[in-house]
């Protein structure tokens, strides 16, 4: 209801209650309660005074928290036709802003007419609080130099909603180095939201506020650079909510808004890391690792392999982690050969998994040594090592094999597990018949069917091109005379399909086909053209500034819609719009 027919409405039906004969003056309040009140809206409040034509001082003061501020007061009148008499009431407005959802009670005013002191009735108004809210957090308040600090935030949303976009300030700082977690959840996807680095986003339902609610939840690593104190900037995220809806023939119409929600910024204590006690293979991993070994098969002959499996945990990102230095560990270097090659590790069930193949050189091996791991231990303050437990080995003897056990004349078992193999190399064929001749001749290769299918097929395929060009008579010139003729009607059917697109695709979609409309209308490259160029191509072409600014005024603002956070109202009516402007333009054209 708009301001003035709602404030006419309620002086009626206050003077209604007025006896004509007394004409005392009497004072209300009234709050427009015809459509929703959000938290962080503004509605109206109103204090009529009736049977006066005076206006009266209000006492603001209860209302301080509101944030009451004076939209004017105006004189009504209203003629009672049944009894002859007109009454008179003067309309004071006022701007309260909204500052908490739930059953809201607006007190009693003092206000002072014409010297006497009145007193309205409280008025109870009820504020929703808006589909959107958000909530940041870090996983620690207080870190070192170097460690990984998970920022997750998480921005809940009703459904229908649109449009949203985030403003996340810290991705932009140059106080930290920036990963991403270590992927757990097929769900998680990878997104740009035009920073230097990317962000994890994943979608889930939860119960939030005691309301099923959409969730966002987006994910980063910060890894500070220096010590001292960082301050987190707040986070906004812009969306349009519905807060209405209506039924139509083409189903349900919902009336949006948009807003903005705002997260409390946060401060990130960062410590200097110690300079005493550093341990030997210490490469900077900050945190708390584990680390465990296992080993198979632990019965082997000397020579034989071994996978040995390592795995580290710590957290949720384990990027860090190298692959442990066996070669460097004087036990297992001396004691076993390891290969230089290694395979990629995976990360599985929030570990970091290298596996790795080593042999025992000597059948003295009894076991698979301690695996150590330095690390800055962030809760003590302090530099600690964790090791794996050693791996018992049961390592067999095994014997050189000589020409006798490879040619199979000895039957003597070489170990455990090797077979004697009875023909050995003595099966050997010696004869020069069992030789094939497969000398090539390019005589031989021109004649034999199977070669002429190969050297045949290109040449067939490069004369029917010939052929066909012959035929068409296609030119440059007449693929573009033909990508001019069909320029206006593939728009403008692109056009009417992208009313059927979603709003966030729409500013995209028609920035894109009024571009290509430019393109090959005007032999021109479409990906490369700006609003300005647009409006050269079509004055060039049409000598019709009029028509070339709006071509260009309609490009801008819907490129507008598509990089800033502002709204813009794309509907079916304004894709006609479009339509028509590209008729326009490819009419002048053909003149």
């Amino acid at each position: 209801m708009k301001r003035i027919g709602y404030s006419f409405t309620v002086f009626v039906l206050t003077a209604a209650v007025i006896t004509p004969v007394a004409a005392q003056v009497r004072v209300s309040a009234q709050v427009d309660t015809d459509r929703y009140i959000l938290v962080g809206d503004t509605f109206t409040f109103y204090v009529v005074i009736a049977n006066s034509d005076k206006p009266g001082q209000a006492d603001l003061q209860p209302l301080r928290q509101y944030n009451p501020r004076s939209m004017g007061t105006r004189t009504r009148s209203s003629t009672d036709m049944i009894r002859g008499t007109t009454t008179k009431a003067m309309i004071m407005t006022y701007a309260l802003t909204a500052n908490k959802a739930g059953r809201v009670t607006l007190p009693s005013l003092e206000v002072v007419v014409d010297g006497k002191t009145y007193h309205t009735n409280p008025v109870t108004v009820n504020v929703t609080k808006p589909g959107v809210d958000i909530e940041v957090e870090l996983s620690e308040q207080q870190c070192y130099v170097d460690q990984p600090v998970l920022l997750t935030i998480k921005f809940y949303y009703s459904d229908n909603s649109e449009n949203i976009r985030f403003n996340i300030p810290v991705l932009a700082s140059d106080a930290f180095h920036f990963e991403n977690p270590d992927v757990l959840n097929q769900q998680v996807k990878e997104i740009d939201l035009g920073y230097k680095t990317t962000v994890l986003l994943s979608r889930d339902q939860v119960v939030h506020d005691g309301r099923q609610i959409n969730v966002f939840i987006l994910r980063k690593i910060l890894i500070p650079k220096s010590s001292g104190p960082i301050r987190i900037e707040p986070i906004t995220v812009n969306a349009d909510v519905p807060v209405g809806r209506s039924n139509s023939f083409f189903g349900p119409q919902f009336r949006y808004k948009r807003f903005t929600v705002k997260s409390d910024p946060l401060e990130l204590t960062v410590k200097p890391l110690s300079d005493e006690g550093t341990p030997a293979g210490f490469y900077g991993l900050v945190g708390r690792y584990t680390i465990e070994a296992s080993a198979t098969p632990t019965e082997v002959s000397v020579g034989d392999p071994i996978t040995l499996t390592i795995k580290i945990g710590g957290g949720s990102y384990l990027k860090p982690v190298r692959w442990p230095a066996l070669e460097q560990i004087p036990d297992l270097a001396a004691d076993f050969k390891i290969p230089s090659q290694k395979a990629s590790p995976t990360i599985s069930g929030g570990v970091k998994v290298f596996t790795q193949t080593i042999r025992a050189n000597n059948d003295e091996v009894t076991e698979i040594p301690s695996i150590p791991l330095a690390y800055f231990d962030a809760e003590t303050g302090g530099y600690a090592t964790a090791q794996t437990e050693p791996i018992k080995l049961d390592v067999a003897p095994t014997r050189i094999l000589t020409n006798a056990d490879l040619e199979g004349t000895d039957f003597t078992p070489v170990n455990r597990e090797v077979e004697v193999i009875k023909k050995g190399l003595s099966a050997n064929y010696e004869d020069l018949d069992v030789l094939q001749d497969l000398s090539f001749s390019p005589v031989a290769a021109m004649t034999n069917p199977g070669y002429a299918v190969i050297w045949a097929a290109p040449l067939l395929a490069l004369i029917s091109s010939m052929l066909v060009k012959v035929v068409t008579h296609t030119s440059p010139d007449k693929v573009a005379a033909r990508r001019r003729r069909q320029a206006c009607g593939k728009a403008i059917g692109q056009l009417k399909k992208a009313a059927a697109a979603s709003r966030d695709r729409q500013s995209e979609l028609l920035v894109s086909i009024m571009k290509q409309y430019i393109g090959d209308r005007f032999d021109r490259t479409a990906g490369s053209l700006t609003p300005d160029d647009c409006y050269d191509a079509i004055v060039a072409g049409t000598d019709d500034e009029k028509t070339a600014g709006r071509y260009r005024e309609a490009i801008a603002e819907f490129e507008a819609g598509r990089y800033a956070p502002m709204e813009v109202d794309i509907n079916v009516g304004r894709i006609r719009d479009v339509v028509r402007l590209v008729r326009a333009v490819e009419k002048k054209c053909r003149r």
